[in-house]
């Protein structure tokens, strides 16, 4: 993505205009306005705790801005450049988007609440004519001068005008505290004014004062005006933050001990009341302050708009060459501008600074809870690009962020779920038309990096106490086979998909090099293509010069699930001695590591899952009874066993029937077997009739067949153990390397 060079380097800015753009919006129209209300609404602890909380979104949002701008060449688009290659294009857009709209619906709040400044005059047009003047006829013509200015004299312009407003206003500051109380009797009249009042009024009065606060962040839209945003940005918008914490206070206190509740909330030009010649230098601080953070925001809001349509995020080709277009070598946005105009212009009819004041409010917090939340991911994440010379800390930004929601759901719950159903909106439209773009799943690779490392540290430092107290599979499966045979990858996937984990390698014969490399790749590609949505399976591929040999580093390579590999499974087709032979001839390497071993026998038919899974089980064969039941039951889970079953099947000598029925329940009821009596049949074995016999008459189309084997199976002629199984369909043979508790 391409930055904005909107500004010569040679000739930008210092860390002046960052910090006056900041503090101009800060000391602003709600400190003017609204404070005096606040204060007689909630009193003055009421209010610091207010203050308290802004700041706490706030400041560690100036912190985040100050990190991620001091981590990458900062350009124009202040907010959105820093969103968009912190977060890429998607989520950058998005935001930069929602930021925008607020950023111009604030031309169109400081503008209303510039009119305000000029009360006298609409209170002495009232007294004298009977009527009351719209406010608008101050507001329209303000903004047609603001649009004015911008549009015609450019950024340079609103430079100059920011220094001499900021000038007036330190000035309307200091004779508002060197003035005096506007009673007699202070102490006594405004003691009241030291308790918290009206809780239950406070985040309403949040909504309208918070935009007081989002001043923290004007300076950052100037980024692609500045000689060195990674040196001005940090400076100017920490000291704009503190300057105006202080200040909050300071007011608030001067506030609290020089009225009564009912001036403060009945004149909103209280201030005027208290400071030396307030009749003349209030209204002129106001509307100087006012008018400058306008300023600030015109030239903030079309740079975000205009770096917007130059990384064409719009999903409209010709609406991107429109807004991106720029004005001589500092390509001053002049189109931005003009739909910047145009939206204040819709807000300013409006003409309520409260109602205004609230929409601000939902859209600056939806902002810096998404710049908190990128700075705590690149903490978290710890990415080796991440490298910025301002350092936060993770715990303040990830506060930053939960403030932010949780603020958002207290002021109004409605509002907060809009808005993010809007984010959501915004995001799938400019991922449609982005899609080669980084997306939600770039953003938490790093941090899902870090905390799958945390956890398999933790899993292997804690692994032995976890397979004391409950045993699961995980399993490793190697096979040639992938393209051909699926029904390996299938139980698989049954395992791996509630109660175990299960990795997959796909073996390919021959030495490391590069042409092997490069065909594992292009395998591991097809493979995770094919693996359906919801599959759980982790797939990788093994090469190696010999089956042995993969054999033996997939059993000593470790999990990726942290658990240490407990099972291998292996496979082949009833219809290739051949490959049941190799698997048989490295039996006794899988066994050294006292795995359990699985042996998937398959067939040429199609999985039968309606007919069940059939366990078959043995009184003598204890060791392999409880795997194999177990095995059962987390195959089972799996939904496309959904409407299958699982049948118990024990055999019993002649004659014994009873004895094994009673035996059986007698286990039951210790809770050594974990099925109950329904899902079991007793099966008698009639003399000269063989075990496969027995299973081929009650099992030949079931879905699943599973049968245990033991050691001495192993020792004497495997292979003639395993062909008498040919014709009972897929069949898994279980031998367990010890008996397992899974009560």
């Amino acid at each position: 993505m391409k930055g904005i060079d909107t500004h010569s380097k040679e000739t930008g800015f210092g860390t002046a205009p960052v910090y006056l753009t900041a503090v101009s919006t800060i000391l602003g129209a709600i400190l003017f306005l609204r404070f005096g209300y606040a204060t007689g609404m909630l009193g003055f602890f009421g209010v610091f705790l207010l203050i308290v909380l802004g700041h706490a979104i706030t400041i560690p949002t100036a912190l985040a801005i100050s990190e991620i701008s001091t981590n990458t060449r900062v350009e124009g688009g202040g907010e959105y450049f820093i969103i968009s290659r912190s977060f890429g294009l998607k989520i950058g857009s998005t935001i930069g988007i929602v930021l925008y709209i607020s950023q111009a619906i604030s031309v169109a709040f400081y503008t209303i609440a510039f009119t305000e400044a000029f009360e006298p005059l609409f209170n002495w047009w009232k007294h004298y004519f009977g009527f009351s003047l719209p406010r608008q006829v101050i507001s329209l013509p303000s903004l047609c001068l603001l649009s004015y200015i911008i549009l015609k004299k450019g950024t340079g312009s609103g430079m100059k005008a920011l220094y001499i407003v900021n000038a007036i206003l330190v000035l309307s500051l200091f004779f508002f505290f060197i003035g005096k109380p506007t009673v007699e009797d202070p102490e006594h009249t405004v003691i009241n004014n030291f308790t918290f009042l009206n809780r239950d009024s406070f985040f309403i009065i949040f909504a309208i004062c918070f935009p007081a606060f989002t001043g923290i962040t004007a300076g950052v839209g100037l980024s692609g005006d500045l000689k060195n945003p990674g040196k001005s940005i940090p400076l100017g918008t920490m000291a704009g933050t503190l300057t105006g914490l202080i200040v909050y206070i300071l007011v608030v206190w001067k506030l609290s001990v020089s009225a009564p509740a009912a001036d403060l909330i009945g004149n909103q030009l209280v201030m005027s009341k208290i400071a030396v010649c307030g009749a003349v230098i209030i209204p002129i601080g106001l509307a100087s302050c006012t008018f400058s953070s306008a300023i600030g925001s015109i030239m903030v809001a079309p740079r975000t708009l205009q770096a917007i349509a130059l990384d064409k995020s719009f999903p409209v080709r010709k609406i991107n060459i429109f807004l991106a277009r720029g004005r001589g070598k500092t390509r001053e946005p002049v189109n931005a501008s003009i739909v910047t105009l145009i939206i204040a212009l819709i807000f300013v009819i409006m003409g309520n600074v409260d109602a205004v004041a609230r929409i601000i409010s939902m859209f600056f917090l939806i902002s810096y809870g998404s710049l908190c939340l990128i700075s705590f991911l690149n903490h978290f994440g710890a990415p080796p690009s991440y490298r910025p010379r301002f350092k936060s800390k993770w715990y303040l930004s990830l506060g930053g962020f939960v403030l932010s929601v949780w603020a958002m759901f207290m002021i109004d719950p409605l509002y907060t779920i809009l808005a993010y159903i809007i984010i959501v909106v915004l995001y799938l439209v400019v991922e449609n038309y982005n899609k080669d773009q980084k997306g939600l799943v770039n953003i938490f690779k790093g941090s899902i990096f870090q905390l799958n490392r945390r956890l398999q540290v933790y899993m292997q430092k804690n692994h032995s106490g976890l397979d004391d107290e409950e045993w699961r599979p995980a399993a490793i499966c190697i096979s040639q086979n992938s393209f051909e045979r699926e029904k390996v990858l299938e139980l698989m996937k049954w395992i791996s998909h509630k109660h175990g984990f299960g990795t997959y390698f796909h073996y390919i014969e021959g030495y490391y090099n590069k042409q092997t490399c490069l065909e594992s790749q292009k395998i591991l590609a097809q493979l995770i293509a094919q693996r359906e949505r919801g599959n759980a399976l982790y797939i990788d591929t093994m090469i190696s010069p010999s089956y042995t040999s993969a054999i033996a580093q997939i059993i000593q390579s470790p999990s990726i699930s942290g658990m240490e590999n407990n099972m291998v499974i292996f496979e082949y087709d009833k219809n290739r001695n051949n490959e049941l032979e190799r698997i048989l001839s490295n039996i006794d390497l899988v066994k050294s590591g006292d795995f359990d071993i699985c042996i998937l026998g398959t067939s040429n038919s199609p999985i039968r899952y309606r007919n069940g899974i059939h366990v078959w089980i043995m009184s003598v064969d204890e060791k392999n009874t409880n795997l194999m039941i177990l095995l059962g039951y987390i195959i089972l889970s799996h939904p496309d066993w959904s409407k299958s079953y699982i049948k118990i099947l024990n055999i019993s000598p002649a004659g014994k029937e009873e004895e094994t029925k009673k035996d059986l329940e007698e286990r039951i009821a210790a809770g050594r077997l974990p099925i109950t009596l329904t899902n079991i049949e007793i099966v008698t074995f009639v003399e000269n009739q063989s075990i496969n016999e027995i299973v081929m008459k009650h099992s030949k189309y079931a879905g699943l067949t599973i049968v245990g084997f033991g050691e001495e199976i192993i020792r004497h002629n495997p292979v003639t153990f395993f062909d008498s199984f040919s014709e009972t369909g897929d069949t898994l043979f279980v031998n367990a390397s010890t008996s397992r508790n899974i009560n």
